[in-house]
C-alpha cells in the first residue's frame, strides 16, 4: 500500500500569522481568519473534508461494484463543523451529502450499502472519535 505525504509551515503569532500546507499538486495559504472566519483560504477542516469527500465517492462505487451494480457518477460533498467546545475548537460533526447516478438498484439497497461505506472506507475508520451523518440519495 502507498505512504502519503503533506506538509504545512506557519509563520508568527497564531491570530496575525499565516501558513501554507502542501500535498500532491495543492498549495495552498491559511491564516487565523481562513480557519475560524470568512476570510478567503484553505484550512485544515476544509481538507478533512475533502480526504473524506474522496475516499467517501471511491469506496462506494467499490462497494457497489461488489454487490453487482455499476454507477455511472457519485458526487460527494462534506460539511465539517467547527465548535468550540470547553473553550477549544474541536470538529464536532461531519455530515455526507452524495448523490449517485446509478441504474438498476433500489432505494433500500443503496442506502444500506451507502451506510456501509460510511462506516468502512479508510477516511471514515480514521475520523472515527467524530459523528459522521449521510444523506444519500440516487439522482
Amino acid at each position: 500500500m502507498a505512504t502519503r505525504n503533506a506538509e504545512a509551515t506557519w509563520e508568527g503569532s497564531l491570530r496575525e500569522g499565516h501558513g501554507v500546507m502542501k500535498f500532491g499538486t495543492f498549495e495552498g495559504p491559511f491564516t487565523w481568519s481562513s480557519r475560524f472566519e470568512e476570510e478567503k483560504g484553505s484550512n485544515p477542516e476544509e481538507l478533512v473534508g475533502a480526504a473524506l469527500a474522496g475516499c467517501f465517492s471511491m469506496a462506494l462505487s467499490g462497494d457497489l461494484g461488489k454487490a453487482g451494480f455499476n454507477p455511472k457518477r457519485i458526487s460527494t460533498s462534506v460539511t465539517v463543523y467547527l465548535e468550540r467546545v470547553e473553550g477549544k475548537a474541536r470538529i464536532t460533526k461531519i455530515h455526507l451529502e452524495t448523490k449517485a447516478e446509478l441504474p438498476g438498484i433500489d432505494k433500500a439497497a443503496f442506502l444500506k450499502i451507502a451506510e456501509g461505506t460510511k462506516l468502512g472506507c479508510p477516511v471514515s475508520v480514521a475520523l472515527a472519535g467524530v459523528e459522521i451523518t449521510l444523506d444519500a440519495q440516487l439522482v
